[in-house]
Formats: C-alpha cells, structure tokens, sequence
C-alpha cells in the first residue's frame, strides 16, 4: 500500500526527491512519476481552444466548483498546491474574482488538481478528504500557508497536519487519506488528462469557456478582457 506519510517524514525524502517524482516510500512502494512541469513545458503547445463539452465531461474525480451551476461562463483552473504562482492567484487575484463574477453568478470556477510533485499531490488529497463544502477552503487555506509547509526545511508532515486539524481531522484520518491509493491514482488521472488532452504544461493554466488564457494570471485585468465579451449584452 501506498504511503505518502511515510514517504514525507522519510528522513531521506527532500524536496528535490520530489520534484525528481522518482521518491519511494520508506517501506519500499515506489510512487507514481509525474512529468516535471520543466519537462511538459518543451513538448508541443496545447490548443488554443477545446470543445467545453470535452472539457467539462465527467471524470472518477468530481470537480471542486463554486459559482452558479448555470452560469454562462466556466473558469477551469488546474493548479498545484506547491506553485508559487497559483498561491499568488488564490490569495491575490480570486478574491476579487470572486467578489466580482462568481458572487454575481457570472462565472461559475472550478478547481482541478495539476500536481507538480508529490507533496502536492498529498495535498491535494487532503483537500479531497476534507470532503463536501470543506473541499475549496481547504484548498483555498492551503495555499494561504504554503510557506508553512511547501517550503520549509525538514518533514512537512506535521505542518500539513496541523492545518488539517482546523477542517476535522484527526490522526487516523489524516494518516487514512494519505494511504488511499485509489484518491492518488484520481488525482494523476486528472492531471495526466489534462496533459495530454488539453495540453495543459505549466500552472496555473486556465481555461474560459474552453479558451486557454494566454494573458498574466496575476491580475485582474487579464481575466476582464476574457470574461467581459462573453457577458450578455445589457
């Protein structure tokens, strides 16, 4: 069985281990590979558009959205929780994007894993476990402190445990989620799909009614000039 725990507090796990996506478990169960973000970022660009309803088919993983369901525009972002530049987003642009279309019921966003390595994708499952309405602002408190935990020198676990006690966890559930080989197996399907469907090679990436953005994702501007077209027409 797989056991991201022990892989994390493994005293020889370090975060280049991680970002090699080569680590093993300290009881000998080798993890997933994940492409580096390096290595998707030279191979062929995705479209620069896909057809929504491919986009938005249903997968093993149920998206994390909010915003009305029958908005008219969808944001897609796929993100990992140990980019620096998706924490940028969550904690300086989405609020006021929230604030101005999603509240409204304009825009209805939906976050989807991208794990650049596997501490991201631990917490990501962590998310995940949260389960319910506790999903995005687990999410959304993990990329608050991810100088907390994604960067720091030592074992993160107990960082990580420490903010998964604020949503409910206890030991056991917090040891549980991180052994659940099917949740990590959903996880990496949804960014190997991303990958080779959409094209996706960096994060965050997002899409707006099925457009790529090709715009800087670190201002509100950018967004504006792609939802504000696709408004109605008052």
């Amino acid at each position: 069985m797989l056991d991201l725990t022990s892989l994390l507090s493994n005293a020889s796990w370090t975060r280049r281990a991680a970002l090699g996506l080569a680590a093993t478990a300290a009881s000998g169960v080798a993890l997933v590979a994940l492409t580096p973000s390096a290595v998707l970022a030279q191979q062929k660009k995705g479209p620069a558009e896909v057809p929504v309803e491919e986009l938005m088919k249903a997968a093993d993983l149920a998206d994390v959205a909010i915003g009305a369901a029958d908005a008219k525009i969808t944001v897609v972002e796929y993100g990992s929780m140990t980019c620096g530049h998706c924490a940028s987003f969550a904690t300086k642009v989405f609020p006021e994007l929230k604030t101005k279309y999603i509240d409204s019921n304009k825009v209805r966003f939906i976050f989807r894993e991208f794990p650049l390595d596997n501490l991201a994708a631990a917490a990501s499952m962590l998310a995940r476990c949260a389960g319910g309405e506790k999903t995005f602002p687990m999410v959304e408190t993990l990329y608050e402190k991810q100088a907390d935990w994604a960067f720091t020198n030592g074992n993160p676990v107990p960082k990580l445990f420490d903010i998964a006690k604020q949503a409910g966890f206890t030991q056991e559930s917090f040891d549980k989620c991180l052994t659940d080989q099917k949740l990590l197996d959903d996880v990496v399907a949804t960014r190997e799909r991303a990958s080779k469907t959409f094209g996706v090679n960096a994060t965050p990436s997002f899409f707006i009614n099925g457009k790529r953005m090709t715009e800087r994702t670190d201002q509100l501007e950018s967004f504006d000039k792609l939802i504000q077209p696709l408004l109605p027409k008052s």
